[in-house]
């Protein structure tokens, strides 16, 4: 069983992201249909995105291109910057 931190397990975090996708959708004056036909996603996925957050991952970043939110996915699992070794190039330890 895998355990979760203090943060969000996945399905509160489907449901966060399913939630805040509807509302960009609505800000942006568009219809379920009319964001399906753009992103090429069928309507029965978008609508089962937006009720229960459950969509394959290529369908989510063909609807985040639609909606002007892809730099929000480039920045998922980005490795950490390995600022140790930076620092090793500018020691002084070569003195």
């Amino acid at each position: 069983m895998i355990k979760y931190g203090i943060g969000h397990n996945p399905t509160d975090l489907q449901e966060i992201i399913a939630s805040n996708h509807k509302k960009i959708r609505k800000q942006q004056g568009l219809t379920q249909e009319e964001l399906a036909i753009r992103a090429g996603v069928s309507l029965g996925s978008l609508k089962r995105f937006e009720r229960t957050g459950q969509i394959s991952l290529e369908a989510l970043l063909k609807l985040a291109a639609c909606l002007n939110r892809m730099e929000e996915f480039e920045m998922l699992f980005r490795p950490l910057e390995n600022y140790k070794a930076i620092e090793k190039l500018f020691s002084d330890n070569k003195r």
